[in-house]
């Protein structure tokens, strides 16, 4: 049986392994996805020599940039964008190589051009890793100006300010807010960004990544105070259909 997954860790949190059985059942696909937590990296080989059947897997936190290093090629939007979330892996007789790809760009596109409609053009994205730099590449074509928010210290050469930096007029500015950490997914429900609520109201649209659980502590705040607020389960619908379609275009082959 042809098998996908997905690779992080934690991934106690992901809804995937759901989706795409319950796709490959619906549509009689005789296929199975599983999730294969990963401590380091360095595990993906045995991982992939040690299941012949896999064909693909999908790439989640922490491991969206690392991943790079361990592929034979990348996509050229994957590279701009300097993270990868989707694997095709090619096998041949002397082992395999492994293509990336970046489905979370697109998704998240498609996302915010539903969701955030007259937006005022200037975003706050909260985060540095993988989905953070998928966030900042889409919104920079989209001509947002952005502002990467950080838990550590500021970077001005690096785009990075501090949540300590956030001031009245940044926050009154930003019409977009997208939440790109792991802040308040399951099971640290209880989390939430360090952001100046106070100064959050009806003019503001927030997209968290997070789709478990379906309202995070961020949207809950966002809400109270008049913000349109959305989860990123569309997202994860959007991107597993595009990492499906990768998938299935190199079995056509």
């Amino acid at each position: 049986m042809i098998q996908y997954g997905l690779i992080g860790n934690p991934l106690t949190h992901s809804f995937s392994a759901e989706y795409f059985n319950n796709k490959f059942r619906n549509k009689g696909i005789d296929a199975v996805y599983r999730l294969y937590p990963l401590n380091t990296l360095n595990e993906l080989h045995e991982l992939i020599t040690r299941v012949p059947e896999l064909q693909g897997l999908n790439v989640t936190i922490p491991f969206k940039q690392t991943i790079l290093d361990f592929l034979s090629t990348v996509s050229p939007e994957a590279e701009a964008i300097g993270a990868v979330n989707t694997l095709l892996i090619n096998r041949n007789e002397h082992g395999f190589g492994l293509a990336g790809f970046n489905t979370d760009a697109p998704a998240f596109s498609a996302e915010i051009e539903e969701f955030a409609v007259n937006c005022r053009p200037q975003a706050l994205i909260l985060g540095t890793g993988g989905a953070a730099a998928a966030a900042s590449y889409v919104l920079g074509k989209l001509n947002f100006r952005l502002f990467r928010v950080t838990r550590g210290v500021s970077d001005p050469a690096k785009g990075l300010i501090s949540y300590s930096d956030l001031t009245e007029a940044i926050m009154n500015e930003s019409g977009l807010i997208v939440n790109a950490t792991p802040a308040g997914m399951f099971p640290s429900v209880n989390q939430k960004p360090e952001l100046p609520f106070e100064q959050i109201n009806e003019s503001h649209f927030i997209y968290d990544m997070i789709y478990n659980p379906e309202e995070t502590l961020l949207m809950q705040e966002g809400r109270k105070r008049g913000a349109r607020v959305r989860n990123g389960l569309g997202m994860l619908y959007r991107q597993a259909e595009l990492a499906w379609e990768i998938w299935q275009h190199q079995a056509r082959k």
